[in-house]
């Protein structure tokens, strides 16, 4: 593989020219960096990775920060963030860290101490996260998609705003009896987003007369979890709900799987809208309101890279952006 040596003699210029114009660490006048530029190119000559970090101080690389990836919601969020970093020159470092294990531990005191990116992106951090404080104790840019964190432009869900939607069109459809499935189990840590997700489902019950309907189930945020909850729950016919607002999609899918090995028809006997948008949302015919999560990585990266370059002021808060999408897991109650 040729050399800096191999590209500046092909150029005509000096090793020190050669790596200014390729870096970006000095000053070169436009002709000979497109002359260095173009013998580079015709050798296949890369410069490394640290070159430029000594050159210019920068890496050209993000750290990206998620509490897992084997969830459909961040996976969508790694690919948007990759798929923007790339066309721009930057790579990005994806650390997989899930809150109070000893990976994240080992992620904050040793790896991002380190420092060898250029800004981060943090993914569902909490507000009161012992962890947000030490990101900006670290002095790089940091974009939040999630919760909205003070002094971190973030790119969130009006989630409160979204469930009164969802619980009020089943209330609309004639529903009285409606279940939140998947409230924060006790034994959890909190979670802001699934709070405000039943302070939503609360509010429109409230407003509606329907205050002594209000019932919480607890459950993960996933499939085989909501899957048990709801096997308890549906199996007394007197005290079953006809309508369930699941705090996402994934409980909402638990829910109807649960339902139909029971024997109950979804919707002729319990209605249930979720919120995500989920790939599998279609397949099984969910109403929801649907979040881009890949979008939701496309534009956080662009907010980054636009506040590391200096090219752009970041807003602080910005909504991401949702829809309902009305499908066949909702219906007016039997009764009605």
């Amino acid at each position: 593989m040729s050399g800096i040596a191999e590209v500046a003699r092909l150029a005509g210029v000096s090793k020190s020219t050669a790596s200014r114009a390729l870096t970006g660490g000095g000053y070169v006048s436009d002709g000979t960096r497109q002359r260095v530029a173009d013998a580079a190119a015709s050798l296949g000559y890369v410069p490394s990775t640290s070159a430029v970090s000594l050159a210019t101080g920068r890496t050209r690389t993000i750290a990206l920060i998620v509490p897992k990836v084997n969830r459909w919601y961040f996976g969508a969020i790694v690919e948007g963030v990759e798929r923007t970093l790339i066309p721009l020159g930057y790579d990005v470092t994806l650390y997989v860290a899930e809150p109070g294990s000893r990976d994240r531990e080992s992620l904050y005191s040793t790896y991002l101490a380190r420092k060898r990116f250029d800004g981060i992106i943090a993914v569902a951090l909490e507000p009161d996260d012992a962890d947000l404080e030490r990101l900006a104790n670290i002095g790089k840019p940091v974009v939040s998609i999630g919760n909205a964190l003070s002094g971190v432009p973030t790119l969130g869900l009006d989630n409160i705003s979204i469930t009164r939607i969802i619980t009020q069109h089943l209330i609309a459809l004639g529903h009285t009896d409606i279940a939140f499935v998947g409230s924060t189990p006790p034994t959890d840590a909190p979670a802001k987003d699934v709070d405000e997700r039943s302070i939503g489902y609360r509010n429109a019950m409230n407003d509606n007369g329907l205050a002594v309907r209000i019932r919480n189930v607890p459950s993960t945020l996933t499939i085989t979890d909501a899957y048990a909850a709801a096997a308890s729950f549906l199996a007394d016919a007197a005290s079953r709900p006809t309508g369930v607002v699941a705090a996402c999609d994934e409980v909402a899918i638990g829910v109807i799987i649960a339902a139909r090995r029971m024997g109950i028809s979804v919707p002729t006997e319990l209605s249930v809208v979720g919120i995500d948008g989920h790939d599998y949302a279609e397949m099984f015919s969910l109403t929801t309101v649907e979040q881009f999560p890949l979008a939701q990585g496309i534009a956080a990266t662009r907010i980054l890279v636009s506040m590391i370059e200096g090219t752009g002021e970041a807003p602080r808060r910005t909504e991401a952006e949702t829809r309902l999408v009305v499908r066949a897991s909702t219906a007016p109650p039997r009764s009605a």
